[in-house]
């Protein structure tokens, strides 16, 4: 499907996605998601619009974008001009809030069952080169990394945080090797002087963790770490594909992109319990497991999952570490994704 081919006005230039915006894997997407004229999309990740301005001119179809950053709501509601049905009525609709309450967020909107969901489970573009978010080590700002504008900041985790905390927050979700002494530093080092700069706490990650030899940065992975701590990440995820699941139509397909194993290993696996592949529970529902003989809800439509061709990653680097998997609700007559399910 191509993404250029436009079924609405161009937006005007105020109204375009930020050309600094490079959707990931946006063909991959696109031919997987299989927008088609009259049929509702959810995309729970909005960021900076790109998938969704691509859904929108692919299509006659109508978007409802979810996102907790303020920011990306108003990137939403000024793009929402640019895409109107013939009648006049929007074809894209913003919702404020984390995709984890997907659910919540679109029966309170009256949205219909999704014909497709699509997740992009980085970082936005937006927040990473934004300094003043806090998100990236690359540009000195505030330790902020709050994805809502609200709540505990990086900040505040790094300045009161226990040592073990801290280590555990660096280990698990960051995958560092060294996590405890960069936890040992960080609570030497507050006593005297509280961490409030991306580039303060970076100099002192680069100091304590050895240079790694494939060129990433040493603090890279603390950084992951925390910012997955601070908005509750693998939690969102966890919650918000369950959901997906729910909210999808017969026939709907749900893709998700990840950038890290961590995410990839939830989509994996909540995706396999899904098509039947695994048998497993998740602590935020226990029910989400097949019964031994039932026929899966779902269909697996990748194998294997999809990577990004070697001129993306070359023309976008932030491309390199994506992955894309997707399933498709059967048609035949299956409510949900519980009907079955272990009670």
């Amino acid at each position: 499907m191509n993404a250029l081919t436009a079924s609405a006005s161009p937006l005007p230039l105020s109204h375009t996605p930020n050309p600094g915006h490079v959707p990931v894997m946006l063909a991959e997407v696109l031919d997987t998601l299989k927008p088609a004229d009259g049929e509702a999309i959810l995309d729970c990740t909005f960021g900076g619009g790109g998938y969704t301005s691509a859904i929108l001119k692919s299509a006659d179809c109508t978007v409802w974008g979810i996102d907790r950053d303020p920011d990306a709501i108003a990137r939403g509601q000024a793009m929402a001009a640019g895409f109107t049905s013939p009648a006049g009525q929007p074809r894209l609709h913003m919702l404020h809030g984390g995709f984890g309450s997907m659910t919540e967020l679109t029966q309170a909107a009256h949205a219909p069952a999704f014909d497709g969901i699509v997740l992009d489970l980085g970082v936005s573009s937006f927040q990473l080169d934004e300094a003043e978010r806090g998100f990236s080590f690359r540009m000195d700002g505030p330790l902020d990394m709050r994805m809502a504008k609200s709540g505990r900041s990086a900040a505040d985790i790094v300045n009161t945080a226990p040592e073990s905390e801290l280590a555990d927050i660096f280990h698990f979700y960051g995958e560092e090797r060294h996590a405890r002494r960069v936890a040992r530093a960080i609570v030497a080092d507050r006593v005297e002087t509280p961490f409030e700069t991306t580039a303060q706490l970076a100099g002192l990650i680069r100091r304590v963790v050895p240079a790694d030899r494939s060129g990433i940065d040493a603090a890279t992975r603390s950084f992951q770490g925390l910012r997955i701590a601070v908005n509750d990440e693998l939690g969102e995820i966890e919650r918000g594909l369950t959901q997906a699941l729910d909210l999808l139509a017969p026939g709907g397909r749900l893709v998700v992109v990840s950038f890290h194993s961590l995410e990839d290993r939830i989509a994996k696996r909540v995706m396999g319990t899904a098509t039947g592949k695994t048998i497993s529970f998740s602590r935020y529902d226990p029910r989400a497991a097949l019964t031994k003989g039932d026929e899966p809800a779902f269909i697996a439509l990748t194998g294997r999952p999809l990577r990004p061709g070697d001129a993306e990653c070359v023309a976008n680097p932030r491309a390199r570490s994506a992955r894309l998997r997707a399933v498709e609700k059967r048609k035949t007559d299956i409510s949900s994704f519980g009907k079955g399910l272990i009670p």
